[in-house]
């Protein structure tokens, strides 16, 4: 029974330690793609992206608040679409 709590205990360490470090490393592949392609990977998976002259700057800032949150996108990701959005209306 020891056994078991003991290595129970060293996968949820390794777990733990996989995720730390995951969320501390943004993927090159994010860091390469524009604000245009994450806006469109990213919204089209749940509905159809409006067109980003559909609301204002500072609608679109709250939106993106929003839509972080909700859609699970980093920091960079939520930046990187803002930016294009607010570029295009």
């Amino acid at each position: 029974m020891k056994t078991l709590k003991i290595i129970t205990f060293l996968i949820m360490v390794a777990i733990t330690t996989t995720i730390i470090i995951s969320g501390c490393k943004t993927p090159q592949a994010i860091i390469d793609k524009s604000g245009a392609q994450l806006w469109g990977e990213n919204c089209a998976r749940c509905h159809n992206a409006p067109s980003p002259a559909t609301y204002s700057d500072d609608q679109w800032g709250i939106i993106m608040g929003h839509m972080k949150i909700k859609a699970g996108l980093t920091d960079m990701e939520a930046k990187k679409i803002a930016t294009f959005l607010k570029s295009a209306n």
